[in-house]
């Protein structure tokens, strides 16, 4: 890995976290991820299970973490089956973990190899009562494909039909939701490296400019500070462009006049970011430019001061979509009439603000929380309010990290330049 090794402080944390919700006499399997085929005989880079490293700080492929804290078999109470490692395999692939570091990165005793696996499951599972697994339920994911865990689940349930089966991805959401500190420290880290490519960028961007070589200097500046690469693929866009909220071509040219907007995240040790920033191509904001980025900075600081303990997440989105009536209102987009009759269904302000203003961030962008629970503190958010005027060809989305803490919430990007008087003194410097 490019990334220091991460205290297994945090891992055995983790597991004792998880296994303090288990029912009596459980067991609970979680595998790591298919490497996925790309073409031929390619794979794509491999990406590990969220919930297993989360767990054990694997970042491997062919590993599998058994937790049954009330097994008579002591050492399976904590078990990793890991990939045998060989010189042939040294030869061809590279290095994977030994027993030994295996123990060191996850801080489980008893590492084995994964062809032993099968012989000891067997009656670590006829021991317990219930048994968990661990789906893909981020209610954001849309899965067309039979991933391993579900393929995984469908054996066992046929192998071990009369055990009561469990949901470990319930637990799973709220646990992961609630970062500690060593997960703070990391995603600081990823935030630092945003910081760094944003500075970049603002040196770079010119009229003439390709979007695409845009994209080309935030993954130097991402890899140059050992990041693992993008946290999703980014969206680099310039003009109209930014209208389109998934626009992920980056292919189109940085006109004299136009904004680039730049949504891009970091893949540090596991950990994302996930920050935007629009600014002049040219290096000055017109008028009517600034006008609206400053509405759309509005609404971001007003979203801000409503993140905080005991909110819930589907009435924080309503709040703010009130703060972004007042600003659409003023920059003449849509008029008091239009509100006083609009859908409930489909404000009047969905017109030019179409989305939501904070998901969960973690391990996963998208990170895996209950939105319908309150928010506490711990919990990481991002605050990303937009405005998409596609007639005049302006689309700006500003975007920080927020941690939720006891009395309100702070802004982990704070530090990284948003106001549009300094963006311009930096471009211009």
């Amino acid at each position: 890995m490019k990334y220091d090794r991460i205290n297994s402080d945090l891992f055995k944390l983790n597991r004792s976290l998880f296994t303090a919700k288990l029912k009596k006499n459980s067991v609970a399997i979680f595998l790591s991820n298919d490497e996925h085929q790309w073409n031929g005989d390619a794979t794509h880079n491999f990406k590990q299970n969220s919930d297993l490293f989360w767990l054990s700080g694997v970042d491997q492929e062919d590993c599998i973490l058994v937790l049954s804290p009330d097994c008579p078999v002591i050492e399976m109470r904590e078990a990793l089956f890991i990939k045998r490692t060989d010189d042939m395999m040294v030869i061809w692939n590279g290095h994977k973990l030994t027993q030994q570091q295996a123990k060191e990165v996850s801080g489980v005793q008893h590492v084995y190899w994964m062809e032993d696996y099968e012989a000891k499951i067997h009656s670590v599972v006829n021991y317990a009562e219930n048994i968990y697994l661990n789906l893909n339920e981020n209610d954001r994911a849309s899965i067309k494909t039979p991933y391993k865990d579900l393929r995984f689940a469908r054996e066992m349930k046929d192998k071990y039909p009369l055990h009561e089966f469990e949901r470990a991805a319930p637990i799973l959401q709220r646990l992961r939701s609630i970062k500690s500190p060593i997960e703070l420290d990391l995603m600081n880290v990823s935030i630092g490296i945003s910081e760094k490519m944003f500075a970049r960028l603002l040196k770079f961007v010119k009229p003439g400019v390709k979007e695409y070589e845009v994209e080309a200097e935030i993954i130097h500046e991402y890899l140059k500070n050992r990041a693992n690469g993008h946290s999703f693929h980014p969206i680099v866009a310039s003009g109209k462009n930014a209208c389109i909220l998934h626009y992920v071509d980056n292919n189109g040219t940085c006109n004299d006049g136009e904004l680039l907007l730049v949504d891009s995240g970091v893949d540090y040790a596991n950990y994302a970011s996930d920050m935007t920033r629009v600014i002049p191509v040219n290096g000055k904001f017109t008028a009517r430019q600034k006008q609206v980025y400053n509405a759309v900075l509005s609404v971001m600081n007003g979203a801000k001061s409503l993140l905080k303990p005991g909110v819930l997440l589907m009435e924080y989105h309503k709040q703010v979509g009130e703060l972004m009536e007042k600003e659409l209102v003023d920059l003449g987009l849509i008029s008091l009439n239009d509100i006083n009759n609009q859908n409930p269904a489909w404000p009047a302000y969905k017109k030019y603000f179409m989305h939501g203003t904070s998901h969960f961030l973690g391990i996963d962008v998208h990170d895996v929380g209950m939105r319908y629970e309150p928010m506490q503190a711990g919990m990481t958010f991002s605050c990303e309010p937009g405005i998409y005027i596609q007639e005049e060809g302006i689309g700006i989305r500003l975007e920080n990290e927020v941690l939720i803490t006891a009395d309100g919430c702070k802004d982990l990007m704070a530090h990284i330049p948003v106001e549009a008087d300094h963006i311009e003194s930096l471009m211009n410097s």
